[in-house]
């Protein structure tokens, strides 16, 4: 019976959770506007015009294989926390709040990759993925310290596995804000490569 009672009060979280990243994760095509003929003028024809667009493509894709490795991630974090309180309410909703706030990078960086401030859009987009690294690991920390809310009879290496995948992601993310200061464009292919890294780094085995 308690069991049941912990699966229901982590399942409203996950609900609710799963609907902020469906949004965010929907609203970031929205960032992709049509090409208006008025715009792009006669002498320029609509396949040109969708392919000028590219930088949006790729601001695209790797926001969207970002949310998306937040969402496994944070899918597996619930594998394992079977209670919460309110502190962990928090910390969820924090980072939630970041995962809102992708789609507003996410057009920054598409609108200026090819203009001088690129690297200071790079920056942007590059240090929010920092602050949704740090909650992350606030959010497991809080949830695995001494087992606080975890289920009982978990492998003590599939914690020690998330553990430390959380607490490298910060310095890692960290790298692709350094080096968006060099090449936004390198910098964009680091975060895209962590998305893949850490969508399927290590998926536990045992529930």
């Amino acid at each position: 019976m308690s069991e049941i009672r912990e699966r229901k009060e982590t399942g409203r979280i996950e609900a609710f959770s799963d609907g902020v990243f469906a949004i965010a994760i929907t609203l970031l095509v929205l960032g992709i506007k049509v090409p208006k003929a008025a715009e792009h003028g006669a002498g320029v024809g609509l396949g040109s015009a969708l392919i000028q667009l590219w930088p949006h493509y790729l601001a695209f894709v790797t926001s969207f294989f970002t949310i998306l490795a937040m969402w496994v991630n944070h899918h597996r974090i619930f594998t394992f926390v079977r209670r919460s309180d309110h502190f962990f309410l928090y910390w969820n909703g924090l980072l939630l709040l970041l995962v809102t706030f992708m789609p507003f990078p996410t057009t920054v960086l598409a609108e200026y990759f090819l203009h001088p401030d690129a690297g200071l859009a790079g920056t942007v987009f590059a240090v929010t993925l920092v602050a949704v690294a740090l909650a992350f690991k606030g959010l497991w920390r809080y949830a695995s310290k001494n087992g606080r809310l975890l289920a009982q009879r978990i492998a003590p290496e599939d914690v020690d596995q998330i553990t430390r995948q959380h607490r490298y992601g910060p310095p890692m993310y960290l790298g692709a804000f350094v080096i968006s200061f060099l090449s936004v464009g390198l910098s964009v292919g680091v975060c895209l490569c962590l998305a893949v890294y850490f969508g399927f780094r290590g998926w536990p085995t045992r529930p």
